[in-house]
């Protein structure tokens, strides 16, 4: 059987078990995604692991997608895949910056570290996650870099207005105060000379 052939059958097959549980379904360049609430995420996978039509077994990704100009500004997205069937299926949950999503840890732990990762890069918030800490940004850190508002440098923004037909600069929007930078290296602009730089210096 075709893949496109298989999953226009899973689709189909999806709709019907899972109703009243999935937004949307779409079939785009031979990829199968579902958009569920979060309410049912835990339901929804938990069938897509267990059902024999489906045995998506392979937890293979979790990440956030941000979407600074939604209300819901934050997309988790899962990959499955079913080594059985060989197929994969992509689960979209939509949410804002204060909803938590049910942690999954319960149907794959495997998606303990991830949930942690983008909780940590994007400040997307997940109830029931047995250690939600930051994991990749240091003690203290402040805001969350994968946020597309996230400052880099300056207090203004740059972007091109479509209404005005030209660029126009805006004030930074941002929850946390804006961190400054010097851009310095640690080994820059010493008061003592560091072991082996007389050598440099003498070439």
């Amino acid at each position: 059987m075709m893949i496109q052939e298989a999953l226009n059958e899973l689709s189909a097959y999806l709709s019907e078990r899972l109703e009243g549980k999935i937004d949307e379904t779409s079939l785009r360049y031979g990829e199968l995604s579902i958009t569920v609430p979060g309410s049912q995420i835990i339901s929804v996978l938990t069938f897509l692991r267990d059902d024999v039509q489906c045995q998506f077994v392979n937890f293979t990704d979790l990440s956030g997608v941000d979407y600074p100009g939604r209300v819901n500004r934050f997309d988790v997205v899962y990959q499955l895949m079913s080594p059985r069937h060989n197929l994969r299926i992509r689960i979209r949950v939509i949410t804002d910056e204060d909803t938590p999503v049910p942690s999954i840890t319960g149907v794959y732990p495997g998606a303990l570290w991830y949930e942690r990762e983008a909780y940590d890069m994007y400040g997307i918030l997940f109830s029931g996650h047995p250690d939600l800490r930051r994991l990749l940004t240091d003690y203290g850190f402040e805001g969350h870099p994968l946020r597309k508002d996230f400052p880099l440098t300056g207090f203004v923004e740059v972007r091109y207005d479509d209404q005005v037909k030209r660029v126009v600069y805006e004030p930074v929007e941002l929850r946390q105060e804006f961190r400054n930078f010097d851009f310095l290296s640690p080994w820059e602009a010493t008061d003592y000379v560091l072991p082996g730089d007389e050598k440099a210096k003498s070439n």
